[in-house]
């Protein structure tokens, strides 16, 4: 006979965190039921891109020509001096200090570009955490496109797939709705077949969650119709 709460394996199924008959039962399970094996995909999907170190960032294109236009015109600036051998000195330490002004400018552009993708990751490994718990809840979302995961303790994620591209300067909001009040839990790109958002804000008893497309920094309040709306969560 199969267990009631057998739906609820597949994030830890997913992670490694079961036992030998816990994987036995899900896996016989797997096999009847698709909802599980859609789940199954999105966080394996989700949990290897955590797996992957940070990509290389080549430097932009136009740096060097950047770096050489600079010096050039520092060139022109280099006062002779004696000895003679002075002067090359004096236009070398031109072109590093240009170098180094251009350099600087990008390394804060990798910075941030890092600091983006190392935030998202973040946020992807504590929605897994929220599916993993085998307290949680799922709700199931109005058009699919997956589930919304809750803890007893309201801490919550969205695992999603096949979601529409949101057009360019667009992003996904995600927002908490309780007592009419719909109050912004996070934006998100949605890139790639598969996505694990956590929710930035808790959803208490009774409350639902609605994912709608806002400008890419995000909204203080909707502007647009839910393309996708949770159920209550108990």
């Amino acid at each position: 006979m199969e267990r009631d709460d057998i739906h609820e394996l597949t994030a830890p199924y997913a992670l490694d965190a079961l036992d030998e008959q816990e994987v036995r039962e899900f896996e016989q399970h797997l096999r009847v039921c698709e909802r599980c094996r859609d789940e199954l995909a999105m966080l394996r999907a989700t949990a290897a891109s955590l797996a992957h170190d940070s990509p290389a960032v080549a430097p932009p294109p136009e740096l060097r020509a950047r770096i050489l236009a600079t010096a050039r015109a520092e060139r022109g600036n280099v006062v002779p001096l004696r000895p003679r051998w002075a002067t090359p000195v004096a236009a070398v330490a031109a072109v590093a200090a240009s170098a180094a002004v251009v350099l600087g400018v990008w390394a804060v552009t990798l910075n941030h570009t890092l600091g983006n993708r190392d935030a998202a990751l973040r946020n992807q490994a504590r929605a897994l955490a929220v599916a993993a718990n085998p307290a949680a809840r799922r709700i199931s979302l109005t058009g699919g496109h997956g589930a919304l995961v809750v803890t007893p303790n309201g801490r919550a994620a969205l695992l999603l797939s096949g979601l529409p591209e949101p057009g360019a300067g667009k992003a996904f909001e995600a927002w908490v709705i309780s007592g009419g009040a719909a109050k912004p839990a996070g934006v998100f790109s949605g890139k790639g077949s598969s996505t694990a958002v956590a929710l930035e804000r808790g959803v208490p008893t009774g409350a639902t969650v609605a994912v709608t497309i806002e400008r890419s920094g995000g909204a203080q309040q909707p502007t647009s119709t839910p393309i996708l709306r949770s159920g209550s969560a108990a």
